[in-house]
Formats: structure tokens, C-alpha cells, sequence
């Protein structure tokens, strides 16, 4: 709940030119972290806003006029409870995957072990270049292309430059996984929060409405009407 409260809150100043919004969308991760929530920063609700624009711009609206705190808590809450179940759904995948090219690896004999290495590196890079890879497993180049060559066939790298020098290659799957659902087609009913001039003010500025605020120009309010 404090992450949504600060949420809110950040878009609701709008400190900075440009970046707000995805600046105001990280500060939800970070404070999940800082709170020690979360371990690693797992749990990122960009993706779920995105989709959820027009709802989104509605919540932060309702909050800065009318102060409809619950409704913008239950729809943060909704989002963190999506995103979380796509994020367990998404791991379990990567783990069935990456144990089911554990197992194909293993049946190359004595071409097992540069393979396998190749593969872990896979896992934590995604993406390797040859000579990255080599320097980071204290092998030759020979042996990684010959790692790569093995592991291009078992289908779990691809080539991606189509060239023949500085040649990249990702672990497909993988990344396959990682990019579903991913792409946000623009909504026909969505839109950004109306710049109303009452409502838009900067830091250290009060609504003239809000006498009060004088006292403390930096607090925010915790009914609205909100400045923007």
C-alpha cells in the first residue's frame, strides 16, 4: 500500500520535464525493495498500467478531485496480484524449460561440459557474444563456437545478425518467454489526464484553492482536490 500511496503521490507532483511516468513506475519496484517486500526487483507493474491506461489515468484523476483513495488501492492491488501470478506462471516455465535443455545437453558425450557451461552462462546473459563468453569461462574461443555449434543444433541458441564476424546469439526460448505479452497495442479510449491549470502546479507551488497548504508546501494533501 505504501507503494500505490507513493505512486500517486509522485504523479501527482510531476518533479521533473520529461519521465514521470516511467520514473513513477520504477519508484513502485524500488520501494518494494527497500521495504524488503521483494528480494530481487521481480515485480514490475509497468506492463499491467500500460494495459490498463484509461483505468489508470482515471484512478489518479479521481484521487487529485475527489480523493477516492480505496478505489485507486483496490486497482493497484488488483494489478500487483495479476503481475505476481504472470511472474510465478512465467518462472515455472523458464525452470520446465531450461531443465529440459539440461537433458538434451547431456546426451553429447564428451562435448557435455563446454556445452552445459555454455548453457548456465546462457541462463544468467540471454544474449553471448563468443569472445564475451570465452573470457568469462576461462575457456578458448574454439571451444565456445564449438559449444555454440552444439547448442544452435539442439535448437536453444540462435544467430541473430546473420553475419559471418560479430556474430550474436540468443538463447530463443528463453527470451521467447520473457517477451509474451509484452507488446501493448495503443487503446482507442486511452488518454492522458486532462492539463487542467487548476490542477497542475510545481513543486513548492499550492493550489490557490488550498490556503492552507501554505503552512507545509511541499505535503501533499490527503484528500483532494490534488494538484497534478
Amino acid at each position: 500500500m505504501k507503494a500505490a500511496l507513493a505512486h500517486a503521490q509522485f504523479e501527482t507532483i510531476h518533479p521533473f520535464p520529461d519521465g514521470n511516468g516511467r520514473v513513477g513506475r520504477l519508484l513502485i519496484t524500488l520501494l518494494l525493495c527497500s521495504e524488503q517486500v521483494l528480494s530481487q526487483p521481480l515485480l514490475y507493474l509497468s506492463l499491467y498500467l500500460k494495459r490498463n491506461r484509461t483505468e489508470y489515468y482515471d484512478h489518479l484523476q479521481a484521487i487529485r478531485y475527489h480523493g477516492r483513495w480505496e478505489e485507486w488501492l483496490e486497482f493497484f492491488l488488483e494489478g500487483v496480484i495479476e503481475v505476481a501470478d504472470g511472474a510465478t506462471e512465467t518462472t515455472r516455465r523458464i525452470v520446465a524449460m531450461i531443465e529440459q535443455d539440461r537433458a538434451k545437453l547431456q546426451t553429447l558425450g564428451r562435448a557435455a561440459a563446454s556445452a552445459l557451461s555454455l548453457h548456465e552462462y546462457a541462463i544468467r546473459h540471454v544474449l553471448l557474444r563468443a569472445p564475451v563468453a570465452a573470457n568469462a569461462l576461462g575457456v578458448t574461443e574454439p571451444t565456445i563456437y564449438n559449444a555454440i555449434r552444439n547448442l544452435t543444433e539442439a535448437g536453444i541458441l540462435r544467430e541473430i545478425t546473420g553475419r559471418t564476424w560479430g556474430r550474436v546469439h540468443i538463447y530463443d526460448d528463453y527470451l521467447m518467454i520473457l517477451n509474451e505479452g509484452t507488446e501493448v497495442e495503443p487503446s482507442k479510449g486511452s488518454r492522458r489526464p486532462p492539463r487542467d491549470p487548476r490542477a497542475v502546479v510545481t513543486l513548492g507551488r499550492v493550489p490557490p484553492t488550498r490556503p492552507d497548504a501554505l503552512r507545509h508546501p511541499r505535503q501533499i494533501p490527503t484528500t483532494g482536490p490534488f494538484p497534478a
